[in-house]
């Protein structure tokens, strides 16, 4: 199976370290996202993050509002996390998945500091990278070795398909159970809001 040689799939976040020391304007934060997790788009031309999206996440509660038009380190955080589920959320689960961050953790009332939980889910992930490479690859040998009994020109076709679809399972399976988790969040918010 011939694949195209890309560069690697990008994940990165910022870290608290690289965030700047003081509040943004919306361009500024639109740009500094830009900066920072532009290497994880699928094209050059597509955007991090636009104006519009962050009017649209503080409309509907994702984000807390600016303070004076300014934007927080706080407000950065929750945007990352924010740009990444949004690939794989709709957006009320990521209300459901945020609002108790955003209620405990970014104003400071929880037991830990919004940072320090963004730097413990960062590193959780961070230390998925090798173990999601090593399954990934074995993927790759899995359908390489599909479809031997294919023409030559399907073949090749084929394994990509193979490959891809292995790929998709595991994502499928794994939205499943976010879903699901999600789904009891809910449940739980929703017991307590009746109390």
């Amino acid at each position: 199976m011939m694949i195209e040689k890309r560069k690697a799939p990008a994940f990165h976040c910022p870290r608290w370290e690289e965030l700047p020391d003081m509040d943004l304007y919306m361009d500024q934060v639109t740009t500094f996202m830009e900066n920072h997790l532009s290497s994880s788009k699928r094209h050059p031309e597509d955007k991090v993050l636009t104006k519009t999206m962050i009017n649209n996440y503080a409309k509907n509660h994702l984000l807390p509002p600016p303070v004076k038009k300014k934007y927080s380190r706080e407000h950065i955080l929750m945007l990352t996390f924010i740009y990444y589920f949004k690939n794989i959320m709709s957006i009320n689960d990521i209300q459901v998945l945020l609002g108790p961050i955003a209620e405990e953790f970014f104003p400071g009332n929880g037991s830990l500091k919004l940072t320090e939980v963004y730097q413990e889910i960062m590193d959780l992930e961070l230390e998925q990278i090798e173990p999601l490479i090593k399954d990934v690859s074995r993927k790759f040998n899995k359908a390489r070795s599909s479809f031997s009994d294919a023409d030559e020109k399907e073949q090749d076709f084929l394994q990509k398909f193979a490959f891809i679809c292995m790929l998709s399972f595991d994502v499928y399976v794994k939205k499943q159970v976010i879903e699901n988790l999600i789904d009891q969040m809910a449940t739980q918010d929703s017991s307590k809001n009746q109390d």
